[in-house]
């Protein structure tokens, strides 16, 4: 049997169940890069999943801590689609993906690890991104460094904005 090693993973494991703080009200108290987040608007933060399933896979939250989209506010839902938008033309001016995988999931049975907090999970996908490796090994491979993507990112979405 060949073993990978990805201590990384140990993180998430010990954290995921012992987490008492939302993540998403985390990241308004903190620093950009502190948390991983690439852009704020009025009411939705877009950060970094720290344990991606593709590089630049983002979650989109709205500022407010709700866990269902049918509690936000008309202005909120408003601002949040309107974020999802420039998410898209951020990630597509920086990366190219071919396609998405986009979607909400709405309490523990459906996959929310965390469930008091609604998000959008956007995920990037590239012809040939599952491999040999997930299908044969079961291991993801993510190309890029998390503070890597961050920075493009970032500058994706000032680009993004501008309609450059």
């Amino acid at each position: 049997m060949r073993i990978l090693w990805a201590p990384w993973r140990m993180t998430y494991i010990k954290n995921a169940s012992k987490a008492k703080t939302c993540i998403f009200c985390e990241a308004l108290r903190m620093s950009d890069e502190e948390a991983l987040v690439v852009f704020r608007s009025k009411h939705t933060i877009v950060m970094l999943n720290k344990f991606p399933y593709n590089t630049a896979h983002v979650m989109i939250a709205p500022k407010r801590h709700i866990p269902r989209p049918d509690l936000l506010s008309d202005e909120e839902a408003l601002d949040l689609h309107k974020v999802l938008s420039i998410t898209l033309r951020a990630i597509d001016n920086e990366y190219s993906p071919q396609g998405y995988n986009i979607g909400l999931n709405l309490g523990k049975v459906a996959g929310a690890g965390i469930e008091s907090h609604m998000h959008v999970h956007i995920v990037p996908r590239w012809s040939g991104d599952t491999n040999y490796m997930p299908v044969t090994a079961g291991t993801k491979v993510i190309p890029e460094d998390l503070l890597v993507t961050f920075t493009k990112l970032k500058k994706a979405f000032d680009k993004a904005l501008s309609g450059t």
